[in-house]
């Protein structure tokens, strides 16, 4: 029989997680910085750029597998998704920081987060993806979205583009850079979001989504 007294002496408050809790519930989103090591994030970074050059990315449709079709007008990223049983050290050691904090969203919350789902997308120069919500009619699985940016260090808007402007219930703007480590957590069934332009360069990422049963 386990020890209630025991597993909550071996709980251990996680102040990085905390915030981030906190501010989905004041706002609906977060912003972090440093989710992950500036290491990992190269390391992501270069198997991201690899997978490009092998031409393994493949142009991203609209909607969920049973209703999908690819939109130039409306997204313009290439994406692969991530298959945890195939994945090598770095995108492991990516899973395991992703798990460890779907473990304490549901300790601390009780979010009933049982599924996750990620890709690599690249938008190469000219590309966007118009403003939408995260949530299917048919799927209303995904309640967590999260985007990684793993652009070099020199991106900025004013030469780059392609920053991500979250629209919130009060009608106050949100506009976020891409910058390498960045990490943007959002409630997908509330705030619709969209990706600015690539005026250079290629925009590159990991996108993915906690979903419930």
């Amino acid at each position: 029989m386990e020890n209630p007294i025991f597993e909550e002496l071996a709980f251990q408050e996680n102040p990085l997680f905390e915030r981030i809790i906190t501010s989905l519930l004041d706002q609906k989103y977060a912003v972090v910085e440093d989710f992950f090591s500036p290491e990992l994030i190269h390391q992501l970074r270069q198997v991201l750029l690899q997978k490009n050059e092998e031409n393994s990315l493949k142009k991203a449709a609209i909607g969920n597998k049973t209703n999908q079709f690819i939109a130039r007008e409306i997204r313009g990223d290439f994406i692969q998704w991530m298959d945890q049983s195939k994945a090598n050290a770095v995108e492991n050691t990516f899973f395991q920081r992703i798990e460890n904090f779907i473990n304490y969203l549901n300790k601390t919350c009780f979010m009933g987060i049982l599924h996750k789902e990620f890709h690599y997308a690249l938008y190469p120069k000219g590309t966007f993806y118009e403003r939408h919500l995260d949530t299917f009619k048919n799927d209303d699985r995904r309640i967590l979205s999260m985007v990684l940016y793993l652009n070099d260090q020199h991106w900025t808007i004013e030469k780059n583009g392609g920053e991500l402007v979250i629209y919130t219930a009060n009608g106050k703007d949100i506009s976020l850079a891409p910058y390498p480590g960045r990490l943007v957590i959002f409630e997908s069934h509330f705030l619709e979001h969209e990706v600015k332009p690539v005026k250079s360069g290629e925009r590159l990422s990991i996108t993915g989504w906690l979903k419930t049963r």
